[in-house]
């Protein structure tokens, strides 16, 4: 009688799963919805595994933050009601390792793009997110190669020759180690970026796109921008952006496309700020106020021409003896010119109360981001670009999916933390 009892006992798999741990799964996978999703592939052979456990049990491994399938398998054994919760027959042995890899690996990235959209879409009705405030950044994820370990003595290890064998797709990136403005310091990293556009009221992701690290971040953002609204209006929204988006095209398209205003600080790209009169006139180098001497059109902005104010003068002489003085032509002295704010990028007021108070909100970008580096995909274990993409989205997935359960089950200040929610479970 007593050896039925404990074999009772062993046959109860809550037993040997924390409680709360389970009610938070068995809530997340509720609202997630993958009917669209084909359970199985088309093609001969074996059947394999369900297409919607596995999409589960990497959701798992997101809202856990490991960072390895062994993990994710490790957990998956000594928790087998979660991994009923996925959708495994739990009679039989869970997935491998390599039947893992090989799903991440092949899997339609078009399949989770679209439960994305589909989650972002949930949020949406539910007045979570309204996409007013707009936010697009990027974060880099390293490739799993020595040649990013900063212990790492192997020389010329960042030289674009001397690519990683161990990942084909990585490429070389560079991002900035300070945020600070006055700081130029910069790291070198093989691998890729996610490029994420954030509402940038509750935090959480409208679209993402993972590219090479090699791809500017602006050279994205309007297909972002287009793709976004194919799926969810952004019209009249208001666009923040760091200094890297800083890009005329970027300006003219949320003006004129989608009604809205960008929050964008200028980049100076290494150009020079001349001391100016309080009328605007810039000062030489001798302390002169220069004169006006016409303007001119080139490459889609217009310039004020200043001259030396001694320029036709024919008994002048230039204090500091400049270069351009003694040059034996008929106008003689130093120019300087000054860009015209003449179109939108330029009339912005980057030094009013009201720019200032809006841009602040960009910071949510940064919180967001943080989150998604907290999933473990800041460097990645996998060596190619589709497992990379396929990752980055079902993290996202599962962020979304964690803010729209505490919403649904009345815990909105969970709305951001996982670890929020597990303790509320």
């Amino acid at each position: 009688m007593v050896v039925i009892y404990r074999q009772e006992i062993i046959n109860d798999i809550s037993l040997f799963t924390s409680q709360p741990k389970a009610a938070f799964y068995d809530e997340l996978f509720l609202k997630l919805d993958l009917s669209f999703v084909p359970r199985f592939s088309n093609s001969k052979g074996r059947k394999g595994f369900d297409n919607h456990s596995m999409i589960a049990a990497f959701i798992v491994m997101k809202c856990e933050g490991f960072v390895f399938i062994t993990d994710l398998l490790d957990y998956l054994n000594n928790n087998l009601l979660i991994a009923h919760y996925c959708g495994f027959d739990i009679s039989k042995p869970l997935p491998s390792y390599w039947s893992f890899e090989r799903f991440i690996k092949n899997i339609d990235h078009d399949i989770l793009s679209h439960i994305m959209q589909s989650q972002v879409l949930k949020a949406f009705d539910l007045e979570l997110i309204d996409a007013s405030f707009i936010g697009l950044d990027s974060t880099p994820i390293s490739a799993n190669t020595s040649q990013n370990n900063p212990k790492s003595f192997k020389k010329n290890k960042f030289a674009k020759s001397n690519h990683p064998s161990c990942d084909k797709d990585c490429a070389l990136g560079v991002h900035t180690a300070s945020n600070q403005h006055n700081e130029r310091k910069f790291e070198y990293f093989w691998g890729y970026k996610n490029h994420v556009l954030v509402d940038c009221i509750s935090g959480l992701p409208l679209f993402e796109l993972t590219t090479t690290a090699d791809v500017a971040d602006s050279s994205v953002a309007l297909d972002i921008l287009e793709q976004t609204n194919s799926f969810l209006p952004i019209s009249e929204c208001t666009f923040l952006a760091d200094k890297g988006y800083d890009v005329k095209s970027i300006y003219n398209a949320i003006r004129n496309v989608y009604n809205g205003e960008c929050f964008i600080p200028l980049n100076k790209r290494n150009t020079k700020s001349p001391k100016k009169l309080p009328a605007g006139n810039p000062i030489c180098e001798a302390g002169l106020a220069m004169h006006k001497d016409g303007k001119f059109s080139d490459r889609g902005r217009t310039r004020q021409k200043y001259c030396c104010p001694f320029k036709r003068s024919k008994c002048g002489e230039c204090p500091c003896n400049h270069s351009n003085w003694n040059n034996g032509k008929k106008n003689r002295g130093c120019t300087k010119y000054v860009t015209i704010p003449d179109d939108y990028r330029l009339s912005i007021d980057r030094n009013s109360i009201s720019f200032k108070t809006i841009y602040a909100l960009r910071t949510e970008c940064e919180r967001y981001n943080s989150r998604f580096k907290d999933t473990a995909q800041e460097r990645m274990w996998v060596r190619n670009m589709n497992s990379v993409t396929n990752l980055n989205t079902i993290a996202h997935i599962a962020l979304l999916t964690i803010a729209i359960t505490a919403v649904t089950t009345k815990r909105k200040p969970s709305v951001r933390s996982r670890k929020a929610l597990f303790r509320s479970a």
